[in-house]
């Protein structure tokens, strides 16, 4: 996955050059007839439909309120154990962390990796450990924006080696996002630009 990623990040425009080489090579008689065309198309169409304009709102709002754990939580207070088990019960890899009572006052997260590292290789207790223990806490915290572009955002996680980052706005807590939603919207993304590239070499524009 992390591969994957990277990939992503160092090659993003090559999904386009390659379309462009293609024709390049495979048609030279059409080429200056269908570069002088592509080069006459007005800048703010382009602007418009161009790569990379996915924000992290975008994804929020394809996954719909709560789905896949989007804004899963629990309190510094639960035991590990229970958050674990809201984990695997949602089928997640991380919660976010809430002082009890307030829950979009974001404290922490806590991810499986805290509960293999903290809990599992140190021998300690799930269920009499508390979240708040383990949890990575807030002012350590690696967030995004409902504004922030997707790719900022795989960059953010890849840099830090993280898996979830949190969503904050202005009010607080909004949601989370995955490095798995994120890769899921790059590609998306790239698919429907080489869609227009496709509709514009075969006239569709």
């Amino acid at each position: 996955m992390q591969g994957a990623v990277n990939a992503f990040l160092s090659h993003g425009n090559l999904v386009k050059n390659a379309v462009l080489q293609r024709f390049r090579v495979a048609n030279p008689v059409l080429r200056p007839i269908l570069f002088s065309r592509f080069e006459s198309v007005s800048s703010a169409r382009m602007e418009e439909q161009s790569f990379e304009s996915t924000t992290i709102s975008d994804i929020l709002k394809a996954k719909g309120k709560g789905a896949d754990g989007s804004w899963l939580w629990c309190t510094t207070e639960d035991s590990v154990y229970d958050a674990v088990k809201s984990m695997t019960h949602h089928n997640v890899g991380a919660l976010v962390v809430v002082k009890p009572g307030e829950q979009k006052s974001i404290a922490g997260i806590i991810t499986e990796r805290d509960y293999l590292r903290k809990i599992i290789v140190q021998g300690r207790s799930s269920k009499s450990t508390k979240v708040g223990d383990i949890m990575t806490e807030e002012n350590k915290l690696i967030t995004v924006t409902p504004d922030t572009k997707v790719l900022r955002a795989m960059q953010l996680m890849t840099d830090n080696r993280i898996r979830h980052i949190p969503v904050i706005d202005d009010k607080g807590m909004i949601g989370m996002v995955s490095i798995g939603d994120v890769v899921r919207a790059v590609v998306t993304e790239h698919r429907e630009e080489l869609d227009r590239l496709n509709a514009y070499i075969q006239g569709g524009y």
